[in-house]
């Protein structure tokens, strides 16, 4: 007869996770190892470290093997973490965000990079395209539009005027909380935040705040430090900034629409890649571009058809005046398809043909939707 299956002690499974720890130390050395010598091969080639499409490959596939039980998003988590050490023993990357560190620009970056890289803080989007077209940092997140407020102009009109790429986009949820020095809401006299959140969270402000004074702050950073020297005050921001303040949250998720979402795009310096470094052309994959058309009727209606007659869809069409032109425009343009494998050739010359100036700023697969609940509001 079998004896009855005895189920470990707590000890001794302590014992087996020391060594599956020990296990996994020593693999992902191994791993990293295997990093440092893929960063000196690049080298030789001229490889870029940041390869979104390989790192959006490699997560898929995790996710896809994944028996349990750790879900899905808890592996891409993991291994964004894995892939941001890696990327830093390869190279030393400096990433570009609007700050200062704190607003959700910062935590969008981190979150999606991971926080192997270095972040540097910037007084505003020109001074990130500036300075990644400089190479002063390597990579730059902006914040291209959300889905309440829409686009964000500027991050349009800098495209034009700086030699940049997007490389890579993301989207990320957001999610407002209250953050105060003060325990309860009666205490609050004063809110401070961006104009963004301010207006994103009208409603819940006029139901629980009505008399509050709102005051405008330049960032949802700015805003938390200024609301953790004074009495009576709060800010509207991420719950994170709570911590590093000694502030604590009032309320959480107080935004009057919980479909919340900002698109961000990672940028660096140069040309998008040509036709010929990809041969063939892979799925989920989107191109942005910028182009002019004469100011004649019809013209901007032949650019349509042209991915009409190729079957490519536009998600997106933006347009910005031409600066020293006037009542002349620079179209941005979203298309699901990669215009820089070879079998898009015609595509381009077709496109070429009728447009005035036509510029590829960038292919790279459809980013994913981190929905961390950490995560909240302010450009």
């Amino acid at each position: 007869m079998e004896e009855p299956f005895q189920i470990p002690g707590l000890a001794e499974l302590r014992e087996q996770i020391d060594d599956v720890d020990s296990t996994l130390l020593e693999l992902l050395n191994r791993r990293a190892r295997l990093s440092v010598a893929i960063g000196q091969a690049k080298k030789q080639v001229s490889g870029k470290v940041f390869d979104p499409a390989r790192e959006a490959r490699l997560l898929e596939r995790l996710a896809e093997r994944n028996q349990g039980p750790l879900k899905a998003e808890h592996i891409v988590s993991i291994w964004r973490a894995v892939l941001s050490a890696s990327r830093s023993l390869q190279k030393p990357c400096t990433v570009a965000y609007l700050g200062p560190e704190g607003t959700f620009s910062y935590f969008a970056a981190r979150d999606f990079l991971g926080e192997s890289m270095t972040f540097a803080p910037c007084r505003d989007f020109c001074e990130i395209f500036r300075g990644v077209s400089l190479g002063q940092f390597n990579v730059g997140v902006i914040p291209l539009e959300n889905s309440i407020h829409g686009t964000i102009a500027q991050s349009f009109d800098l495209f034009s005027q700086y030699e940049v790429t997007i490389q890579a986009e993301f989207y990320s949820r957001i999610a407002n909380s209250l953050l105060s020095r003060e325990n309860s809401l009666d205490a609050v006299k004063t809110v401070y935040s961006h104009p963004q959140p301010l207006g994103q969270c009208a409603a819940w402000l006029r139901a629980h705040l009505p008399s509050a004074r709102l005051v405008s702050a330049e960032s949802t950073a700015a805003a938390a430090w200024r609301a953790s020297r004074e009495e009576g005050a709060a800010s509207i921001g991420h719950r994170s900034m709570a911590e590093k303040l000694n502030m604590s949250s009032l309320a959480d998720n107080i935004q009057d629409d919980a479909s919340n979402w900002t698109r961000f795009v990672v940028i660096r310096a140069g040309e998008a890649p040509a036709g010929n470094e990809r041969t063939k052309e892979e799925a989920n994959f989107k191109s942005s571009l910028l182009f002019t058309v004469p100011n004649r009727a019809g013209t901007l209606s032949d650019v349509l058809n042209v991915f009409s007659a190729h079957g490519v869809n536009m998600t997106k069409l933006e347009s910005r005046p031409m600066k020293g032109s006037c009542w002349n425009y620079i179209f941005f343009a979203d298309v699901e398809c990669d215009l820089s494998s070879a079998g898009r050739a015609n595509l381009i010359s077709d496109l070429r043909a009728c447009c005035n100036s036509a510029r590829v700023l960038g292919c790279y697969p459809e980013g994913p939707r981190l929905d961390s609940t950490a995560n909240t509001t302010g450009f």
